[in-house]
């Protein structure tokens, strides 16, 4: 992998000549196409090979995903760099990927959207990774974030799986509870639903990208351009969206920071939502429809600690879920009536959780209550 020579391709569109170092990239020889660079690797216009680095390690699974050092040792890999370049950079997200220079692969012959691919690497990366692990084709090289998860093909359908977290399992029963949340409330969201495997539960949700469509996530955008000093990051934002022509980004995310405060989410960072772009016009589509919302409901808490919003971590734009309430524009689309019975359900979807003994009663009341006292909350608000 030492010093080779790739051409970073968008689809079939060449976009630019790269050096690439065990898994790294460290410089660029010549850029052909600059309009498909990745969104954000360009600020204010001008072209940052340290932005375009950075682009490629956050593609590739962190070094803190757990587990990953023995994986990368029993594959016998340099790091997780190296490991995402072994599928040459392919993914489910967007239509990147580097071709070795001289080569005539195209986009339709390797892309994972069309073809098929080994569930080796995934097989290895939940924990069986015996020495014939050989075939590495695979988008789960390229699957960010800290919790266990691969992709599968079931019934024609790409789907991810993803693990919880002792001591009490809950993410992927988390991701069920969001997703009804906001099927109730209208809200543009990617249903989950929960799979048992070995005794542990993993959420199960399809690709909301296609061969035509890719996310780019709100830190790519939010990267593509200086923030004016007069302005905080959540203004900045909707600014840069609004120049994108997305229509109505303000009244998306009013729903989803209620939604994140009804379900505590501690964690919606800027990588786990986005923006949805065509990938042949470049032309932004729509908001991304809310996912990956499993950090929430107090996922690895005792539930005898308070769980008021302004003691629960929240992200991305304020340290509290009260703060970052304030910047909600309007709640015209809430509609309290349709949450009516909401509690039940979410005691129903949790009951499989209690039943295999990963939570008990108390702690089931206990997250009901909290979501209850949550959905009071913007009712209040509401009234006033």
């Amino acid at each position: 992998m030492r010093n080779s020579c790739h051409i970073l391709m968008h689809k079939n569109t060449e976009v630019a000549d790269i050096l690439t170092d065990d898994g790294y990239i460290m410089d660029i020889n010549e850029i052909y196409a600059s309009q498909h660079l990745p969104v954000g690797t360009c600020k204010d216009g001008e072209f940052d090979i340290v932005l375009l680095a950075k682009w490629w390690r956050y593609r590739a699974i962190p070094d803190s995903r757990k587990d990953i050092r023995d994986v990368l040792q029993a594959l016998q890999i340099y790091n997780t760099k190296a490991l995402a370049a072994k599928c040459m950079g392919l993914s489910l997200s967007d239509h990147y990927w580097i071709k070795p220079r001289g080569s005539d692969l195209s986009w339709e012959s390797i892309n994972f959207f069309d073809n098929a691919f080994s569930e080796e690497l995934g097989d290895a990366l939940f924990g069986d990774y015996a020495e014939t692990v050989k075939d590495l084709y695979s988008p789960d090289g390229t699957t960010n974030g800290n919790l266990k998860k691969r992709w599968k093909i079931i019934n024609g359908e790409r789907v991810l799986l993803k693990a919880g977290t002792f001591p009490y399992q809950q993410e992927p029963f988390n991701e069920k509870i969001a997703s009804a949340l906001m099927k109730r409330l209208g809200i543009p969201h990617i249903s989950y639903d929960v799979v048992w495997i070995d005794e542990l539960p993993y959420s199960v949700c399809p690709c909301f990208t296609d061969q035509n469509t890719e996310l780019v996530t709100a830190y790519s955008v939010l990267a593509s351009k200086n923030k004016p000093n007069h302005q905080n990051f959540y203004q900045h934002y909707l600014n840069l969206c609004n120049e994108a022509g997305v229509r109505n980004i303000q009244t998306f995310m009013d729903k989803m920071i209620v939604t994140d405060h009804i379900i505590a989410n501690e964690d919606r960072h800027t990588n786990n939502f986005g923006l949805l772009r065509n990938a042949d016009t470049l032309e932004f589509v729509s908001a991304a429809p809310v996912y990956d919302s499993g950090t929430s409901l107090l996922y690895n808490k005792h539930i005898d600690i308070p769980n008021k919003s302004r003691v629960i971590e929240c992200k991305p734009w304020y340290e509290t879920h009260d703060e970052q309430l304030k910047l909600v524009s309007s709640l015209d689309w809430f509609d309290a009536s349709k949450l009516d019975g909401f509690g039940e359900e979410m005691a129903n979807i949790l009951e499989p959780l209690k039943e295999k003994g990963y939570v008990n009663e108390k702690r089931v009341n206990g997250l009901v209550g909290s979501v209850e006292e949550r959905i009071a909350d913007i009712c209040d608000i509401c009234e006033k």
